[in-house]
């Protein structure tokens, strides 16, 4: 199919503008396929500014892309309009160095992982081993700190992390995230299992009380992100220094250091708890949620404002 000329025109803009470029199915936040997060999370381990396009929003950019580089397939990266292939691709670029090279970043750190595996992990995991012929164990962390364990061949670019007498291979992004790791294993009444500590990981989302936090805001330690939309903010305004998501709010909290103290109000905590998950998954490591929402700061810190 060939391209028609204001699509053509449409690319050459996106690409003249930005020096990175990644084409893909959903968004830097909420990827819609495998091989598109899997491409996100290679180029936020790199921690580059890039740009993402949804080709699912705009069907002629999502077979016009197609054309423009004769590349069948979704996602594809862009650098400094070079089209540089998939997620696969982007990946192995990643691996070996030659994405960090393109991007002028310094290259991955080749160094395995020190990681520790208990006695009665180590005595779990060799009996699946030793049945599984030529595979190795393989541990994936993604960018989520989602673990992911796999019985496969090695491969010639994976770190190879050892204790206990077992060897657990990484690709360099897993290692990264891997580093201090506890494997060990527990048993609970739905059986046993592998369980994982990771030092590296964000904590879990806290709750704070109203209190607590009218504390924190008087002592300047924690900024209130209020994720209501602008008709319930204006029914019952909350008389404190706060950040809504309008506007660049959301672009402004992202930019933060990951170790800013972020709270998270709503109505009654509904919507905030999905919000603070999700600023935790973004790597933010000091997260929580406001109890019982503007319900209960009117109720338990600030009766001026109106309940509705």
């Amino acid at each position: 199919m060939s391209l028609d000329s204001s699509t053509r025109a449409r690319i050459d803009a996106l690409l003249a503008e930005n020096p990175v470029v990644l084409f893909m199915k959903g968004d830097r936040h909420t990827p819609r396929c495998g091989f598109s997060a899997s491409a996100i999370g290679t180029l936020d381990s790199l921690g580059v500014d890039y740009t993402t396009v949804d080709v699912l929003a705009d069907e002629a950019i999502r077979q016009g892309i197609k054309d423009y580089g004769n590349w069948p397939t979704i996602p594809q990266l862009y650098v400094r309009g070079e089209l540089l292939g998939g997620s696969d691709i982007v990946s192995q670029m990643y691996e070996q160095g030659q994405l960090h090279a393109m991007l002028g970043i310094a290259a991955p750190d080749r160094t395995p992982p020190e990681i520790t595996i208990t006695d009665t992990a180590a005595a779990a995991i060799r009996p699946a081993l030793e049945e599984a012929d030529d595979a190795v164990l393989h541990l994936v962390i993604d960018r989520e700190f989602r673990p992911q364990f796999q019985l496969a061949p090695p491969r010639a670019s994976d770190l190879v992390a050892h204790s206990n007498g077992i060897a657990v291979h990484f690709d360099a992004g897993s290692a990264a995230r891997a580093r201090g790791l506890v494997m060990d294993w527990v048993e609970d009444v739905a059986g046993g299992g592998l369980a994982l500590r990771n030092p590296n990981a964000p904590g879990a989302v806290k709750a704070l009380s109203p209190q607590e936090v009218a504390q924190r805001l008087s002592a300047g330690t924690l900024i209130v992100v209020d994720v209501r939309p602008p008709d319930e903010r204006a029914r019952a305004a909350l008389n404190a220094l706060f950040v809504s998501l309008d506007g660049d709010g959301l672009e402004r909290l992202q930019a933060m250091p990951k170790s800013t103290a972020l709270a998270f109000l709503c109505h009654h905590g509904g919507r905030s708890q999905q919000a603070a998950e999700h600023f935790r998954e973004l790597g933010f490591t000091d997260v929580a949620n406001i109890v019982g929402g503007i319900d209960a700061w009117s109720r338990d810190v600030d009766p001026s404002v109106p309940t509705y």
